[in-house]
């Protein structure tokens, strides 16, 4: 119990101190590169935007998209203060649009899967009743709305939001996960010149020049979980097995309960060079029973005071990238700098956006192809 309130009460700071660097606005290009993922288990957009619609001549906007994350909301906007409204996201890596106007909700999926890790140009535009998208210059989706409730005129204001919604996500007609580890770039929005409102304390991320697959730790963040969130015990025989793919040094993986820490970290080979480039590529397999832990099939730790099984199935602290709870100065030679490809737990490929805190500058679905003390844009 008191462990659970410790492992509560860390959480509950992680999330007021990114609550704290929400308090003031800033606005840039809507041209620039946009890096969406920035934030954890919000619904609020990234950025937004509006104009009169007296203004818009019309109601079209394009831009190019690139990510690996098969699912996350891209590009929502709204008339009439989010009376009538549409969202694209993506779901299994697929296009989808949701659009509620009046008394109609509808949801509609289709085209190419997007989460290749390449440029894809989308188009989004409305034309009378129909809403259109285009992938990469070819006609994808078209959805068409009447109902004797819609207006055929439109006045007022019309709001745009990047990564996010503005209307409460109860609204949907399928939900999804709203986290989206994804970049936009060359954006034309209405073919207007309005700034995008943003918040300079999300600490906006830079965009990789090129990216491969995996779990991206720049050596300042960690992501944490509670264990009775991730796959549990089969057999007491087989225990807990984690598996991890990639390159990294420093921290990898902490396991926390009340009166017990274990550190899997490889910060002291590494720590006096911290641009290091990435080591060779390495695989570590954790397996835990009920009174030892293994690495790579070789006791670490023997314990016959501890059940890990049963603190496993009751709520342990499983970090990634570094060690809860130390001081800044200690922090420094414990957080994880590298890749990692694959996470891997009883047999099931883990995401970074179901951890309970993921610090900001980490990038779930993401790495930067190349080595990783290169300038990045």
């Amino acid at each position: 119990m008191q462990h659970t309130r410790k492992v509560a009460l860390l959480l509950t700071l992680c999330l007021y101190f990114s609550w704290l660097r929400l308090t003031a606005t800033a606005e840039i290009s809507g041209g620039e590169v946009i890096n969406l993922g920035q934030r954890q288990q919000s619904w609020a957009p990234l950025m937004q935007t509006y104009a009169n619609l007296s203004d818009v001549a019309s109601i079209r906007s394009f831009f190019e998209f690139r990510t690996f994350d098969p699912e996350g909301t891209i590009f929502y906007g709204d008339t009439k203060e989010g009376g009538d409204w549409f969202v694209l996201l993506l779901r299994d890596g697929v296009p989808e649009m949701q659009i509620g106007k009046a008394d109609i909700l509808v949801s509609v999926q289709g085209g190419p899967k997007l989460n290749d890790g390449a440029w894809h140009k989308l188009e989004l535009r409305s034309e009378g009743k129909y809403v259109i998208l285009e992938v990469n210059g070819k006609l994808e989706l078209v959805v068409g709305l009447s109902s004797e409730q819609t207006e055929d005129t439109l006045t007022g204001k019309i709001r745009l939001a990047l990564g996010g919604m503005l209307v409460g996500h109860k609204k949907l007609l399928h939900p999804f996960k709203p986290e989206l580890d994804a970049c936009i770039r060359e954006g034309q929005w209405l073919n207007l010149s309005m700034p995008w409102i943003t918040n300079p304390g999300w600490e906006l991320q830079p965009c990789f020049p090129e990216i491969k697959k995996g779990s991206y730790f720049p050596g300042n963040g960690l992501a944490m979980f509670n264990t009775t969130d991730l796959p549990g015990v089969e057999t007491e025989e087989k225990g807990i097995t984690i598996e991890v793919y990639g390159s990294w040094h420093g921290t990898l993986i902490s396991l926390q309960s009340a009166g017990f820490e274990y550190v899997l970290s490889e910060a002291e080979e590494f720590k006096k060079d911290k641009n290091t480039e990435y080591p060779v590529q390495a695989y570590w397999d954790l397996t835990i029973l009920k009174h030892s832990l293994m690495l790579n099939g070789e006791t670490q730790q023997k314990a016959d005071s501890f059940d890990f099984l049963s603190m496993w199935r009751e709520g342990m602290l499983l970090t990634f990238g570094g060690l809860p709870g130390k001081t800044e100065d200690a922090k420094s030679l414990y957080h994880l700098h590298g890749c990692l490809e694959r996470i891997v737990i009883q047999g099931q490929d883990i995401d970074l956006d179901w951890a309970s805190f993921k610090d900001t500058s980490v990038s779930s679905h993401s790495c930067p192809a190349k080595a990783m003390n290169e300038t990045f844009s």
